[in-house]
């Protein structure tokens, strides 16, 4: 199939040992050294004081990529779709509400019940940003991030730009023995259908259906890369941040499904 053209605007990420797109370009391509001391977790500017507090990870750490990514593109928020992309949601809160209603059903925080609902960053960010465009709020177990990059591609085709956030934090509990996720890691970028002064790097990307037989593979991102976000449910999209991070044109292939590869080339944009 022919490619989609597509441009990046912004850019965010966020993991204890990337703490920020910034530092984690120059750690991604290799010329400085992550941190010896992870970062706890980020703390999104977009909340007040009392509720960065409250927030749980997924929250914070969602909100956080995203408002980079919109800050880095000079993009206000208010009327952007979106899309976030999470494999589990928030396990922590999931399993603290698991435990409560085994324990003492009737004592269950309301609080809690908000937070474990799979669309609670996205709603949080339609609070805080006072957003009314639509959003979307997906899951796809290990393909997720694959899965949530296509579905924005395909609103951004519609010629509107789209904010796409993909994020997942660790397992806690008996929860994590079936869903398996590893520390924290945030993703976002903000995607345009045409290249303006604010386009930084051009995507091409298209579906690929993987021969029958053949079983669909990501493309891996550099070991010592891969070693900074291992075991998070959606580490496989560090691969394409280290190519945007490279600035180089690179080809990477996220999966899909066990027969669907979706192709991403990265092409820089030179003024």
């Amino acid at each position: 199939m022919h490619p989609w053209e597509l441009y990046v605007e912004g850019i965010g990420l966020w993991a204890p040992r990337l703490a920020g797109w910034s530092a984690a370009r120059s750690i991604l391509r290799g010329e400085s050294a992550p941190p010896e001391v992870p970062a706890s977790r980020p703390t999104p500017a977009l909340l007040p004081q009392t509720e960065r507090r409250r927030a749980p990870d997924t929250v914070a750490i969602a909100l956080e990529v995203a408002a980079s990514a919109c800050a880095a593109a000079g993009c206000l928020p208010q009327e952007l779709p979106s899309v976030f992309a999470s494999a589990y949601g928030d396990l922590a809160v999931s399993d603290a509400m698991c435990e409560q209603l085994a324990r003492s059903p009737l004592d269950t925080s309301p609080t809690k019940f908000h937070h474990s609902v799979h669309n609670a960053a996205a709603g949080y960010w339609a609070i805080a940003t006072g957003c009314l465009a639509p959003y979307t709020a997906l899951a796809a177990h290990r393909y997720t991030f694959a899965a949530g990059l296509l579905a924005a591609a395909v609103q951004a085709l519609e010629r509107t730009r789209v904010l796409f956030v993909a994020y997942d934090v660790e397992g806690r509990g008996p929860i994590a023995t079936m869903a398996r996720s590893r520390g924290m890691l945030g993703t976002a970028l903000l995607l345009a259908p045409e290249r303006t002064l604010r386009s930084r790097i051009g995507l091409d990307i298209r579906v690929e259906k993987v021969p029958e037989g053949v079983p669909a593979s990501a493309t891996p991102a550099r070991a010592s890369n891969a070693a900074l976000v291992e075991g998070n449910a959606i580490a496989d999209g560090l691969t394409l941040f280290e190519a945007l991070a490279d600035e180089t044109e690179r080809s990477v292939t996220l999966t899909l499904s066990a027969g669907l590869a979706l192709e991403v080339s990265v092409r820089p944009m030179h003024p």
